[in-house]
């Protein structure tokens, strides 16, 4: 048999191959990768979430967590991974649409070293300070920053919580010194003890705190208030206009993972996001569930990463 036509039989049936794969796909246990650290709310949906797609699929999920260096990591290693379907990568507009603009260089691409799958969910984040701080309000918040330039200081953990703390700090007027965390569930344990003054979180890892009395609550990041916590104001209300400030959740997996195997994940995946254990915990921390196709997941990670670039430049940040 000549050659090219040897080439072109195999390659023919690699393509009739695909179909059958994604049939039988998952026929072994998936790992969900998280680029932050374990009791943060990425990884508190990719848990309920696995669970879901456990009852669904019959196999089990991984989730393996891997923070540090503004999730980098853990992107890097899911970029990287092999392109079966059988890592996905449960993360945020952190590593897909924030990060590039942040930083001068990143270890991947979030655009052409990932397959999109499906959008997850939307949140919003929470005003926390330190329990000895003199203030009660956003108001009083502002005023101590102002009076105090340089002393107060606020935590951080996700691109997320970052830009939230410096669209505060631009949109006041106020000089406040920013501290990165690997994750944000640390920077509230150092909230709690006195090491940073506040931090705008999002609710899965501060209104918990909160409600035990461990942090004061002032006021949520998002236009509207939530029903989890009615009787804080937005930010906005609380004398910042215009302050707004959310983030959302996707999955994606590696580049050149087959067509196939992607869109058999996506059903997988919007139906377990579907699931009563999954969408209470979507009540409990106030986020929104979603789903979308690969392609509309494209499109808005793009028009994300146009606003994220926007906001970016109006706190002032400069790339590291």
């Amino acid at each position: 048999m000549h050659s090219s036509t040897r080439r072109i039989l195999l390659a023919a049936g690699a393509l009739l191959a695909l179909p059958a794969l994604a049939q039988n796909y998952p026929d072994k246990p998936i790992t969900f990768i998280v680029p932050f650290a374990a009791g943060s709310a990425t990884d508190q949906l990719a848990r309920a979430l696995g669970q879901a797609v456990t009852t669904e699929t019959k196999q089990s999920v991984v989730v393996e967590n891997k923070p540090g260096a503004n999730a980098f990591i853990g992107a890097q290693a899911a970029a990287k991974a092999p392109k079966d379907g059988y890592t996905v990568l449960i993360t945020t507009n952190t590593t897909h649409a924030a990060n590039e603009h942040l930083f001068k260089t990143l270890p991947y691409d979030p655009v052409k070293d990932f397959e999109p799958v499906t959008l997850l969910s939307k949140g919003g984040q929470i005003l926390v300070v330190n329990n000895d701080l003199p203030v009660k309000s956003v108001q009083d918040l502002v005023k101590l920053a102002k009076a105090q330039p340089g002393k107060l200081s606020f935590g951080y953990g996700s691109s997320s919580s970052r830009i939230a703390g410096e669209l505060f700090k631009q949109m006041t007027g106020s000089y406040i010194v920013g501290i990165p965390y690997r994750s944000n569930p640390p920077a509230v344990t150092d909230l709690i003890g006195g090491q940073i003054h506040f931090m705008i979180t999002d609710m899965a890892t501060g209104l918990p705190q909160a409600k035990a009395g461990k942090v004061k609550a002032l006021a949520v990041s998002t236009s509207k208030r939530t029903p989890l916590a009615p009787e804080l104001p937005t930010i906005s209300e609380a004398g910042v206009k215009g302050y707004d400030m959310g983030f959302w959740f996707a999955a994606y997996v590696p580049a050149g993972t087959p067509a196939p195997v992607v869109a058999r994940l996506n059903e997988i995946l919007v139906k377990a996001n579907r699931q009563q254990s999954v969408a209470n915990f979507y009540a409990q921390n106030g986020f929104e569930t979603l789903a979308s196709t690969p392609e509309e997941l494209r499109k808005f990670q793009a028009g994300e990463s146009d606003k994220w670039k926007k906001i970016i430049g109006a706190a002032g940040i400069q790339k590291e």
